[in-house]
């Protein structure tokens, strides 16, 4: 029977704890390195990578490079996500942050368009191909590692961490560039200053290798090792026979990327760049994301531990709409040049309701695997999702270019559009948080009953209390 622990869990060690700190760190890391890119993208690039002459060019031409990074994306996530089903999750994780970790470096040593010409916008295409790449297989690897190690009961709190890692990460990426901004010269900054946070990268591959390679592979997938026949020889086309109706719809949910879009990438360059008029000193601006993904550290484990209480798809679909919803707002905050409401609309958007989607979607996309080819379905749904956003930032620019009007109201209706269909997708989905590990991804699986799962879930908590007490 499903409800009976012992054969629906898989046996073994679980190192809830220590597979949460390692997809915390990892993440936090390996992100750190993707969204400094993503910051210069915004305020540095077009200045220094691409021709002088029309601003609005090169503000799309910048923020194109953006978008590449996630044209690469599904591709890593083929490699990887095979990699993880195949030679473990722990494997493909430390892959993932070698090849993100010198690429970057790697940006920070780029010759500019002043020194080389065109070659400086072709190496930084290359580079954000191999970076896009790399972080493929981060959050599936991550998500299915901690999930994998986490209690009957626990797993949408455990999972999260993999997310409030990656907004440690963000926070890391702004918190290095802020006081460079701030106290640098202008001239300064662009002519070496932005490089500093792309060459502290070693500092990432060395401090993550030392915290991954501490934690065991998964149970679940040493289980399905020590059985030989279980591990697919081809998870990629297992998944797409068995599991295709799950990966549309992450592929579609996966559309909420729309939002930090919009909080990081297009809201810089709409609030920053001189083409737009708008004016937001560098530093002032950078300090909106830094304070919303402050805010959701602390609401992304509180949401977590929610959706093992309540189900995964009440607080995604709420997130989901609720934060398409803000974005008119906070687009129109810096429409009209004032800042509190900007950072307090952030905190609303970005920072709390977006969150009800962004803390559950670890655990809720791969549960809807079965162990076999969960990295691989995962990886692979996610990243096409997330690489259909990735041209937005150039899209928005292009439909609401400086000078337009009614910008707030265009790409807000754009953004709730997108997030409605990330909704959809969700209440389509079968419910998973009373499934056990080894039942999911079965479409006949029955949810333990509510009683019994309660029941469960308390006595994990209690012995996690005791542990606690004892040590």
């Amino acid at each position: 029977m499903s409800s009976i622990p012992q054969t629906s869990e898989p046996k073994g060690r679980h190192q809830s704890k220590k597979a949460a700190a390692s997809g915390w760190i990892g993440s936090a890391l390996e992100y750190y390195d993707f969204f400094i890119y993503a910051t210069a993208a915004s305020l540095i690039f077009p200045q220094i990578f691409f021709p002088k002459g029309n601003p609005a060019i090169a503000i799309i031409a910048s923020l194109a490079t953006y978008g590449v990074g996630y044209v690469a994306r599904p591709i890593g996530a083929f490699v990887l996500g095979h990699l993880g089903d195949t030679r473990g999750r722990k494997n493909m994780l430390l892959i993932c942050m070698f090849l993100m970790g010198f690429s970057t470096i790697a940006v920070g040593l780029l010759p500019t368009y002043a020194q080389v010409g065109l070659w400086a916008p072709a190496l930084l295409v290359v580079l954000r191909l191999i970076q896009g790449f790399a972080v493929a297989g981060e959050i599936s690897g991550a998500s299915s590692m901690i999930l994998e190690h986490a209690p009957f009961g626990r797993r949408g709190f455990f999972a999260s961490f993999t997310l409030q890692g990656v907004q440690a990460g963000q926070i890391l990426a702004a918190a290095v560039f802020l006081p460079l901004a701030h106290y640098m010269a202008d001239e300064a900054f662009l002519s070496w200053g932005w490089r500093i946070p792309f060459l502290l990268s070693f500092v990432v591959i060395v401090a993550g290798y030392i915290i991954r390679r501490e934690v065991d592979e998964t149970p679940a997938f040493t289980q399905e090792a020590v059985q030989g026949a279980a591990v697919p020889k081809a998870p990629i086309i297992e998944a797409f026979t068995q599991s295709w109706g799950d990966m549309v719809r992450v592929v579609c949910a996966s559309l909420m990327n729309v939002i930090p879009v919009v909080a990081t990438v297009f809201g810089a360059a709409y609030a920053v760049q001189p083409a737009y008029g708008i004016g937001f000193q560098k530093d002032v601006y950078l300090w909106i994301p830094v304070l919303g993904n402050i805010v959701a550290v602390v609401v992304i484990p509180m949401v977590g531990n929610l959706s093992d209480r309540i189900g995964r798809k009440p607080p995604m679909v709420i997130g989901s709409l609720g934060a398409g919803l803000l974005s008119f707002g906070y687009l129109y905050a810096i429409s009209i040049h004032n800042v509190p409401l900007a950072i307090v609309m952030s905190l609303l958007m970005w920072g709390v309701v977006y969150q009800g989607y962004n803390a559950v979607f670890p655990s809720f996309y791969p549960e809807l695997f079965p162990t076999r080819t969960r990295c691989s379905a995962m990886a692979i749904s996610q990243n096409i999702g997330t690489a259909v956003t990735a041209m937005l930032p150039a899209l928005f620019v292009a439909v609401a270019p400086p000078g337009a009007a009614n910008i707030p109201l265009v790409i807000g209706a754009l953004a709730l559009g997108i997030t409605a269909v990330a909704a959809i997708a969700v209440l389509s989905a079968r419910e998973t948080f009373r499934i056990h590990l080894n039942d999911l991804g079965k479409p006949n699986a029955v949810p333990v009953p509510k009683q019994e799962y309660d029941r469960l879930r308390a006595q994990t908590l209690a012995d996690a209390s005791l542990t606690k007490a004892v040590a």
